[in-house]
């Protein structure tokens, strides 16, 4: 459903998507996961047809976003990181306006805009003003609205902002519903984890490259064991000692000595017997996605 092919684009002199390629299954739900500025938004606002793919290729629904805009403008229901609502206007008035672009009138247009509120269960608010409603609420309507024109392909770019714990598991319950119902193709942007380990397949993108790819299981499976996490005032002479004493290729990671070993229970309590002076703590845990990250990076995901 979705083709994309060394995908590049730079704001000046800075790169913010660096030869991205994946494809998209019929009826997944695929995700793609990276902190602020790697260059998600970026690629977001090339798959909704907003920058051109150019240099690159991207195909969707068997649609070149370079030739045929219309075709998959057509295809496609997409949902903006920022709000795009009309505050001033109900519910029901900023759908039927969404319905009015795609050329939506009369009894369709009706149909389509009751079978939206129904579906997000806000249509007991069709005739309030978007202004008074809740972040969760605001971010139905806009699904509502990305769904309007029955689209084969959503587009989330992170579809979770704003939104508390509750409105946001609400949100993913809707949206699983969905590829079940419907057969929906889904791709979303996120930088949360939780709304990652919900994806069938993800994409880590990082600094404008895609780092790994693949099922949440499988990603944390290549690391290759459980997670040892050390705190020490000299984490450089720390990771010398390991690797000359097991050989272990550890990485120092923001005041902190990292990595991934498949006897880490046992060897935990070596470590401290061993380098009791150089250790002020230890984190023993199992992978985590953003283990994944720092595994495949060697930074952490958030560098602030």
């Amino acid at each position: 459903m979705v083709r994309v092919h060394d995908l590049r684009h730079s704001y000046g002199e800075s790169v913010a998507l660096d030869g991205v390629s994946f494809e998209v299954a019929k009826g997944e739900i695929f995700g793609v996961l990276g902190p602020n500025g790697g260059g998600k938004t970026t690629m977001f606002r090339m798959l909704s047809t907003l920058l051109p793919a150019a240099p690159g290729h991207v195909e969707i629904d068997g649609a070149d976003v370079g030739v045929d805009l219309a075709r998959v403008r057509r295809s496609i229901g997409v949902v903006f990181q920022s709000p795009s609502l009309d505050i001033k206007l109900t519910v029901r008035e900023n759908l039927a306006c969404h319905g009015n672009l795609y050329g939506i009138r009369g009894t369709e247009l009706s149909r389509r805009v009751d079978a939206g509120l129904a579906a997000l269960g806000i249509t007991d608010r069709a005739d309030d003003f978007v202004e008074t409603l809740s972040g969760g609420l605001k971010r139905r309507v806009e699904l509502a609205k990305g769904l309007l024109t029955e689209p084969r392909i959503l587009i989330l770019d992170e579809p979770s902002t704003g939104l508390d714990p509750g409105a946001r598991r609400d949100l993913w319950d809707y949206v699983l519903g969905l590829r079940k119902e419907r057969g929906t193709t889904i791709l979303v942007t996120t930088h949360l984890m939780d709304e990652a380990e919900r994806c069938d397949r993800l994409a880590i993108l990082d600094r404008g490259r895609i780092v790994a790819i693949g099922t949440p299981d499988a990603l944390r499976r290549k690391i290759g064991g459980d997670v040892l996490t050390i705190r020490s005032d000299d984490t450089a002479t720390l990771c010398s000692q390991l690797q000359d004493r097991w050989g272990i290729d550890a990485a120092s990671v923001d005041g902190t000595v990292r990595f991934e070993h498949p006897d880490a229970r046992n060897l935990l309590r070596e470590i401290y017997e061993a380098f009791p002076d150089s250790v002020e703590s230890i984190q023993l845990a199992r992978p985590t996605l953003e283990d994944v990250f720092i595994h495949e990076t060697g930074h952490q995901f958030w560098n602030d």
